[in-house]
C-alpha cells in the first residue's frame, strides 16, 4: 500500500495545504486500485496532481463535519460535467446520512439523489471490501458519528483515526498497524476539552496502548500549530518512530 497525503490541515485549509485528505492505493497484480479517505476543503485541486478523480474506486468519509467532506461537492460536478464524464457510479460510504448530508451541501433537496454517486452507510465493524482492500470501521469519540478506518491489503495495515478523542475502540483501530495516521487536533500545551480530538500526548498513549505499531504519523494539526513541538511531545510518551503529516508526501505502508 501507498499513502499519499493529499490534505492534512486540521479542522480548516491552511496556507500550507487542504483539509483532511488521503489517497490509498495497492496493486492486485493486475491494476491499481484508489481509495480517499476523506475529502475536506481545498483537496480536489492538488488530488488532481496525484491521480485522475475519475479513476477512484471508492471514497471513505470518517465523518460529516465540513473539513472532512465538502469537496465531494466538487468531484460531483467533476464528474458529471467534465471534459470526459464518469460513466460508472462511485462508491461513497459514510456515517449514516451521509447521502442526505452532501445533498445538502450540494444544494439539492433531500430527496433528490447526486446522479453517478452509490451511497453506503459505515457501521461499528462491518466490513468494507473494494478490490484488494479490506476495511474495517471503529465508532471512536466525536461530538458527531464518527468513525476510524483499518485499511488492509496485501499483508499490510494502515490505520486512520478519522477525528476522535481517546475510546476503547482505538486499541482494535490501531494494533499492529504498520502506519498509524493519527489525529492530534489539539496542541500538546493546551488545556483541551475532552470528547473532541487527540492532542499529540494522547495519540501517543493510543498507540502505546494498541501494541506492535510501526510507525506513528501526527495529522490534522491545525495551521497555526508548531509540528515539532508535536512531534516532540508525542515522542516524549511512546518511543516508537513519529513523524507529522505533511501534504503531498507519500508514505509507503
Amino acid at each position: 500500500m501507498r499513502l499519499t497525503v493529499i490534505g492534512c490541515s486540521g479542522s480548516v485549509p491552511g496556507p500550507e495545504g487542504p483539509a483532511s485528505c488521503y489517497l490509498v492505493t495497492a496493486h492486485d497484480g493486475r491494476r491499481e486500485w484508489r481509495l480517499l479517505l476523506d475529502l475536506g476543503p481545498g483537496a480536489l485541486g492538488p488530488l488532481q496532481r496525484h491521480t485522475d478523480p475519475l479513476a477512484l474506486d471508492a471514497v471513505l468519509l470518517s465523518h460529516l463535519h465540513a473539513d472532512h467532506c465538502l469537496d465531494l461537492t466538487g468531484l460531483h460536478v467533476l464528474r458529471r460535467h467534465g471534459p470526459a464524464p464518469a460513466t460508472d457510479e462511485l462508491p461513497v460510504w459514510g456515517p449514516p446520512g451521509v447521502a442526505q448530508r452532501m445533498m445538502r451541501a450540494h444544494g439539492v433537496r433531500g430527496d433528490e439523489p447526486m446522479p453517478g454517486l452509490a451511497w453506503g452507510e459505515l457501521a461499528d465493524r462491518a466490513l468494507v471490501r473494494v478490490g484488494p482492500f479490506t476495511l474495517t470501521p471503529y465508532a471512536v469519540r466525536h461530538p458527531v458519528p464518527a468513525f476510524g478506518l483499518r485499511v488492509e491489503a496485501g499483508g499490510r495495515v494502515l490505520a486512520y483515526t478519522g477525528d476522535t478523542d481517546s475510546c476503547e475502540a482505538l486499541v482494535p483501530l490501531l494494533a499492529r498497524a504498520d502506519l498509524a495516521l493519527v489525529e492530534a487536533g489539539f496542541g500538546p500545551d493546551e488545556d483541551a476539552p475532552r470528547g473532541i480530538h487527540l492532542t499529540p500526548q494522547r495519540a501517543a498513549e493510543a498507540v502505546a496502548a494498541a501494541g506492535g505499531v510501526a510507525r506513528l504519523l501526527l495529522t490534522h494539526l491545525p495551521p497555526w500549530a508548531e509540528r515539532s513541538a508535536a512531534a516532540a511531545a508525542a515522542e516524549g510518551v511512546w518511543s516508537g518512530v513519529v513523524d507529522v503529516a505533511v501534504a503531498s508526501e507519500i508514505h509507503k505502508v
